[in-house]
């Protein structure tokens, strides 16, 4: 069914303040998760809210935590999220940087123990819209098997790079592994099978049941005893097909992340007490190397070639950022897609917290 993006806004804000966030921080974790609906992330959206939910009872995450400044320089920011959503600190973070970037060119942060932050492009484009280079970096449960493994170690460990331009920035925003566990979650509740060649089991043998790959991740991530398999790196099965390039890219971002803010890494964040994730931010001044319309026009130039490159019959060639900001635009008109698993989740928590869900349109 779908949901108008503002009802499905309220209904999340009434939710975050019945679990004791503050209205600001309640305000900004709904815009999160509508943003990532509206650009068809729906893995990132508000099929987390349950999982969200859950980790609260748990207190995995505690909402009245406020974060810590650990270190400061005029560049650079060391954040404890406090065991508080990730969404919180970092965009605390991206907000200051933003300001040291617009004084000195660029500026740094690292967070540590936080939690999940919905999609890492949402903190990069902040950035962008104030004509700046945006990177956003997280690491994650461990899902992700190395080239070669057979047990999970690494996270989906994403990775989001903004670069101003028209008509809407260049946006990339992935996981360093073949595909997030959200993705995996979404087909699962549709009762769909894994289109490609996503996930394995202890055997490293490819799997295609969701509910089967989404019930083995769950074990990996949340119990200390690892029962093997996990989601592969980018380049897939085979070491032939250069997957230990997708490895290389997953670790960059466990050492900017875990290791460089003195958090979990991806493969520690299952274990009694930890559940922390870490972030990694970092904003540039495009004017340090020349004007800013200069270099937009220079990027729009070459995106506009790319899309007008000779291409298969059918088919139509996007620059990352395109399909998003055409689904943002359809979807805040016919409103955002739920499965109806997720409803039912929706329903669920409203009736325990006596909160009306979205209705249908």
């Amino acid at each position: 069914m779908r949901i108008s993006s503002l009802s499905e806004k309220e209904f999340l804000e009434k939710v975050f303040a019945a679990r004791q966030f503050s209205k600001s921080d309640g305000a900004l974790l709904a815009d999160t998760l509508v943003d990532a609906d509206l650009r068809g992330i729906s893995s990132h959206g508000i099929q987390r809210l349950a999982w969200y939910t859950s980790m609260i009872k748990e207190h995995i995450i505690e909402p009245q935590n406020k974060l810590k400044v650990i270190k400061e320089t005029p560049t650079s920011l060391l954040i404890d999220a406090n065991k508080n959503m990730g969404q919180i600190a970092t965009a605390f973070a991206e907000k200051q940087l933003i300001k040291k970037t617009q004084k000195l060119g660029l500026s740094v942060a690292v967070i540590r123990n936080s939690n999940h932050f919905g999609t890492a492009g949402y903190y990069a484009r902040m950035a962008a819209k104030q004509g700046l280079i945006g990177i956003a970096l997280t690491n994650t449960r461990p899902l992700v098997v190395p080239t070669n493994a057979t047990e999970a170690f690494l996270g989906s460990n994403a990775f989001a790079f903004t670069f101003p331009a028209e008509p809407h920035p260049f946006v990339f925003d992935g996981a360093t592994s073949i595909v997030s566990s959200g993705k995996i979650q979404v087909l699962a509740k549709n009762n769909q099978p894994i289109p490609g060649d996503w996930a394995v089991d202890d055997h490293r043998r490819v799997m295609h049941d969701a509910q089967k790959v989404e019930d083995n991740l769950a074990k990996v991530a949340f119990t200390e005893k690892q029962p093997g398999g996990g989601v592969l790196t980018l380049g897939g099965l085979l070491q032939s097909n250069s997957n230990y390039k997708g490895f290389g890219n997953s670790l960059v971002v466990e050492l900017l992340t875990g290791i460089l803010a003195q958090g979990s890494i991806s493969a520690d964040t299952n274990k009694p007490g930890h559940h922390d994730f870490s972030q990694f931010l970092l904003t540039i001044n495009p004017e340090l190397f020349g004007n800013l319309d200069d270099l937009k026009k220079s990027a729009e130039e070459m995106f506009d070639r790319l899309r007008h490159l000779k291409h298969l019959p059918g088919t139509e060639i996007m620059i990352p950022g395109d399909r998003e900001y055409r689904r943002y635009a359809e979807n805040l008109k016919q409103g955002v897609v739920i499965d109806d698993k997720t409803a039912a989740e929706l329903k669920t928590i409203g009736e325990e917290l006596a909160i009306p869900v979205p209705e249908a349109i």
